[in-house]
C-alpha cells in the first residue's frame, strides 16, 4: 500500500513531490526545511530552522502513523557545515534517544534563506515485515 502525504507547501505541487510517502511499513520523508508552511515564512536563524524542520517532519510522521521513535535514517544537508554544530541541541531533543543512522552533507539548497534540510526514513513498528504477514 502506497500513500502520499502532503504538508500543503506550494513547493510540492510546483516541483512534483510529496512531503512523505508511506510504502507498507516504510515512511520516507522528503528533505524538509525550516519553512513554516502555514505562513510560508522562514527564520534567518539556523537553530530555529532546525526546530521548524523537525516540527514539519513530526507532522508528516504523525500523519503516516509513526513517530520520531521509528526513525532509522536521517540526512542533514547544510550549505555551511559550520552551522551544523549549533543545531545539535535541537536534534538531540528529537533524536537523542532514537540514535538513527545519520549523514551530514554540505551542499547548496534551493533558496539561499534555507540553512538546513533534513530527510528521514522511518519504519512503522505496527506493520509486520513482508515475510511475517
Amino acid at each position: 500500500m502506497r500513500r502520499l502525504i502532503t504538508s500543503g507547501s506550494p513547493f510540492e505541487a510546483t516541483i512534483g513531490y510529496s512531503r512523505a510517502v508511506v510504502d507498507g511499513a516504510w515512511v520516507f520523508v522528503s528533505g524538509t526545511t525550516g519553512f513554516d508552511y502555514a505562513t510560508m515564512t522562514i527564520s534567518p536563524d539556523v537553530r530555529e530552522q532546525a526546530e521548524q524542520a523537525m516540527r514539519n517532519i513530526g507532522q508528516a510522521l504523525t500523519e503516516a502513523g509513526t513517530s520520531f521513535n521509528d526513525i532509522v535514517r536521517v540526512r542533514y544537508i547544510l550549505p555551511d557545515a559550520a552551522d551544523f554544530e549549533p543545531c545539535w541541541p535541537v536534534l538531540q531533543r528529537y533524536l537523542g534517544e532514537v540514535r538513527p543512522a545519520a549523514t551530514m552533507l554540505a551542499a547548496g539548497l534551493l533558496d539561499p534563506r534555507m540553512k538546513i534540510e533534513i530527510e528521514v526514513t522511518a519504519r512503522r513498528a505496527s506493520v509486520p515485515p513482508e515475510g511475517d504477514r
